[in-house]
């Protein structure tokens, strides 16, 4: 705990409060009302327990803070610009402008001292539930009775919108069951939405409702004042469950004719509210003024350069102990893989390739993992209730449980059972990947990406090395039916900017769709069949092109005079197109196969590369079992699409395939059709 300033507390709270108003009234746009209700809270939490160091941002055993309120991010911004982080008073007063530094909603990558993007309301506090899983881990594998060089807490501010979103649920139940003591919570319980009163709306017993979930709960914590919500925060971190601390608050506290209602959410209070407020509050100061003793007062950079040093000296210790240890956590923090990587990733792709097995990708998938994990020991896995259907576990995995009865320390484990909660496993998956020291992956039914979407599309927006494995890609899965039969979700996925998505043919495709994604440094969505799909035999320099995205498979003769087509493929439907060659050339038709297991790499390959796999003035057949729109990028108008845009039905999947037309037949009079 650290030594509280002889400032008053009044004049540090009223900093935020200024800088919050002041921010969102040049801005004519933003979030006062959260800010001003949290400032209280925020010096408690700041300035007497939050071990960072704003000159050393990155350090590995800082206390993790994520406002899942992101909307009310100017208390961030704020709180940064004041602790000393590298963010300016002129990036205060450009709040909210284009290319600034303080965008709307907190951004991870963008502004210094943020721990993840927030905004999307709940997935703040899923992630730190990610985060906090992976201090645990870290502790349980890291630490030594003598020695612990993982010791830190994760903290998250959150309001009633939070917990109305069902995410929120989904990740304090799991974070409950595994007991993640180091996770604590702050509750703006202030009861007013952006509609209004939320009582009428938003009427849970919440304190019941997180003791349900096995956490500690601190009921009833006045948030207006400082030494309480200190006491209470004092009360979590002896706690060995994760805490919710209730703090009942005022929206826009201070303000001087709108504290506590709706008006002052999201909206600038006007020039004479704050010129009244200014007043009240005794608040002397012009706009984006901070006289130097309050600056002092928030100072972090003395106690940070304190707190990183204790530990700096605690980890010179440990690593004179423990050098092989050290070693892998140095290496593990500073998020690099292991020296020999490269090897081995060629290895695990030339076993796959030696093996030249017919199986289901997710098999091929569950493969690559055994290599993967023997030389990736940072290697987390886990599934949203479908393991054995995922094949998301390994031989030598473990799975990650509760600290025993007595005890504190989770019980260590590579593989997370996350129970049906594919938006919730999805965005804790964020969160450890954020926390680092892990390379986390979670796995559910395709269809199912439609729950944890969002969760998707801020791992792309963040650009954080997140894996999603999807199996039963397709209506390949036969007999469960259209619920589960994924028509759209390829295509829509492949459309989020910084998504990498793989939907590999065979096992060496899957191979290097994972080692792919490993290196990669943003988010990968595996795709995988449920059905065996066969080996197709590859040069060195195909199985090298893989990589790419898309590649030649099957070429023509180049001194055949002929008419000639481009066939394009994904995942089951390779087969189909390498089966239509021979047809297709009995017709006089030249056919080259080209396997595009991931557009997205493929469209970042240079144009030479991309023109020579598919020349301009050859027309082209693309076929994957999904809808057809998106693969008239590839196409164009002349081509032809052999896909389904309607919903499957319920029956084999052999007897589905013939259904809707991906047959031989059908991808012949389609080539042919694009040529005539």
């Amino acid at each position: 705990m650290t030594t509280p300033s002889p400032v008053p507390t009044s004049l540090m709270a009223n900093a935020i409060r200024a800088l919050a108003m002041d921010a969102v009234q040049k801005a004519n746009s933003g979030h006062p009302g959260m800010p001003m209700g949290m400032a209280e809270i925020a010096v408690a939490l700041w300035s007497r327990h939050l071990r960072h160091n704003p000159v050393n941002p990155h350090w590995a055993d800082r206390d993790r803070f994520v406002l899942s309120n992101g909307h009310g991010s100017m208390l961030l911004y704020s709180l940064l610009h004041l602790t000393g982080y590298g963010l300016p008073m002129a990036e205060l007063e450009n709040f909210r402008q284009l290319h600034s530094k303080t965008p709307g909603h907190p951004e991870y990558g963008i502004t210094v001292g943020v721990e993840t993007t927030t905004g999307p309301l709940g997935q703040g506090l899923a992630n730190a539930v990610g985060m906090a899983l992976a201090e645990s881990l870290l502790a349980a594998e890291f630490n030594k009775p003598d020695a612990k060089i993982v010791d830190h807490h994760t903290y998250v501010f959150l309001g009633d919108g939070c917990l109305m979103e069902g995410i929120s649920h989904e990740a304090c139940s799991l974070a409950g069951t595994l007991k993640l003591n180091k996770l604590i919570a702050l509750y703006d319980d202030n009861g007013i939405s952006i509609d209004g009163d939320v009582v009428n709306w938003f009427h849970d017993d919440t304190p019941k409702r997180f003791e349900a979930y096995g956490w500690h709960v601190i009921a009833h914590v006045d948030g207006h004042d400082v030494d309480a919500v200190d006491a209470a925060i004092a009360e979590a971190k002896k706690s060995d469950r994760p805490t919710l601390i209730c703090c009942k608050t005022v929206i826009g506290k201070g303000a001087a004719t709108k504290a506590g209602g709706h008006d002052v959410h999201g909206a600038a209070l006007g020039a004479d509210e704050i010129a009244k407020t200014r007043e009240a509050l005794g608040w002397k100061w012009e706009p984006f003024v901070i006289p130097q003793e309050i600056y002092a007062a928030w100072d972090a950079k003395e106690s940070g350069a304190r707190f990183e040093s204790a530990w700096n000296d605690a980890f010179a210790q440990y690593k004179a102990k423990y050098p092989q240890e050290a070693a892998e956590f140095e290496r593990r923090s500073a998020g690099k893989l292991p020296a020999d990587w490269a090897q081995k990733a060629q290895a695990i792709i030339a076993g796959a390739n030696e093996r030249a097995e017919t199986v289901a990708t997710r098999k091929a998938s569950q493969q690559t993992i055994e290599g993967l994990a023997a030389a990736l020991p940072e290697l987390l896995g886990g599934s949203a209730d479908l393991t054995g259907s995922n094949l998301t576990n390994w031989k030598a995995s473990k799975p990650v449980r509760a600290p025993r009865t007595g005890e504190t320390a989770i019980q260590w484990g590579n593989h997370i059972n996350y129970g049906v909660r594919e938006f919730g496993m999805s965005a804790a998956i964020n969160g450890l990947a954020l926390h680092g020291g892990y390379k986390p992956f979670g796995g559910t039914f395709l269809t199912f990406s439609d729950y944890s979407r969002n969760a998707l599309r801020m791992a792309a927006l963040m650009k954080v090395p997140s894996i999603f494995v999807f199996t039963h890609d397709s209506i390949g899965l036969g007999e469960d039916g259209p619920t589960h039969q994924s028509i759209e979700h390829l295509s829509s996925l492949r459309l989020i900017p910084n998504l990498t998505l793989w939907r590999p043919a065979d096992t060496v495709e899957t191979a290097v769709a994972w080692t792919e994604s490993i290196e990669h440094h943003g988010p990968s969505c595996l795709v995988f069949s449920r059905q065996n799909l066969p080996f197709s035999p590859r040069s060195d320099a195909q199985i090298a092109n893989i990589a790419k995205g898309g590649y030649v498979l099957r070429d023509w003769d180049e001194e055949v005079v002929a008419r000639k087509v481009i066939l394009i493929a994904t995942g089951s439907e390779v087969e189909l197109a390498l089966k239509a060659v021979e047809p297709l050339a009995r017709e006089g038709v030249a056919a080259r196969v080209v396997s595009m297991p991931s557009t997205n790499a493929f469209d970042r390959q240079d144009a030479e590369y991309r023109e020579r796999v598919l020349p301009k003035g050859v027309r082209r057949v693309a076929i994957e079992a999904g809808v057809t729109d998106f693969w008239r990028k590839y196409v164009g108008l002349e081509g032809s699409v052999v896909g389904i845009d309607t919903f499957g039905e319920s029956a084999p999947a052999g007897v589905l395939f013939k259904y809707f037309g991906f047959t031989v037949e059908h991808v012949v009079d389609a080539a042919k059709a694009a040529l005539d």
